[in-house]
């Protein structure tokens, strides 16, 4: 079994401030994309009327 090596794992050097920012900001374009998909699939189960039986 081979071990992984870099890629930050096991690494508990400090990350540098630039390392952080960027971190920082994926997060937050992580969230706002999913808030949007959440509203786009809200409004898309608001447009769809319920199905007759």
């Amino acid at each position: 079994m081979r071990r992984f090596r870099g890629h930050g794992l096991g690494v508990s050097k400090t990350p540098s401030p630039a390392d952080l920012e960027r971190e920082r900001r994926l997060a937050e374009a992580l969230r706002a994309n999913l808030r949007k998909r959440k509203a786009q699939a809200r409004d898309a189960k608001a447009e769809t009327p319920p199905p007759k039986d």
